[in-house]
């Protein structure tokens, strides 16, 4: 079964506004490596059109201004990558999507029950209900040194504690911090 991978940047203040951690090309590398290892992106509807807008070419297959040199190699892996979009009120999805209907917990089974080696998961609310359904396999925060005092945060609102270990980390030469754990399964 592939596995599905919940990564997320998120402040020391435990906020996953996108637009207060540290970008740089060291991350927006991190960020590039990480995607291009999953088979395909699962994304609520919110997270979907932020990342369309930001990280999708142009009608002529050009960058857009603004985007630095270095952020290319992260964008090329999202517009790339297959997309998984749960949502029910969007009719239609295109860049490389497909919209997921009906319940949460078939749909994503069936996504994880096809050959690959694992589906990336990113936002705030899919992740929640994902959780809540015990659907995620691997947590991945990249801890950015920052107090953004504002903005949501994460899984505000889980019905039950999940028990976590640490099985990975990595320091960046920004401060930030990508620590990744699993949930702890009982052995029933």
């Amino acid at each position: 079964m592939r596995p599905l991978r919940y990564s997320i940047n998120v402040t020391l203040d435990g906020c996953c506004d996108h637009q207060v951690g540290i970008v740089d090309d060291e991350l927006h590398r991190y960020w590039a490596n990480s995607v291009e290892r999953a088979d395909a992106l699962l994304l609520g509807r919110v997270t979907y059109e932020m990342m369309e807008q930001a990280w999708r070419p142009t009608a002529t297959g050009a960058w857009p201004e603004w985007m630095a040199d270095w952020m290319v190699p992260f964008a090329r892996a999202i517009d790339g990558a297959k997309k998984h979009v749960v949502s029910s009120t969007l009719e239609r999805v295109d860049w490389n999507a497909e919209l997921v209907r009906g319940d949460l917990a078939t749909a994503v089974t069936r996504l994880r029950q096809e050959p690959g080696a694992g589906i990336f998961v990113g936002g705030v609310t899919l992740p929640l209900a994902l959780a809540d359904l015990g659907l995620i396999d691997e947590y991945e925060f990249v801890v950015h040194p920052v107090l953004a005092g504002h903005g949501p945060t994460l899984f505000a609102g889980l019905n039950d504690r999940i028990a976590l270990t640490l099985v990975g980390r990595q320091e960046f030469s920004s401060g930030a911090v990508a620590l990744r754990y699993e949930p702890v399964r009982d052995p029933a």
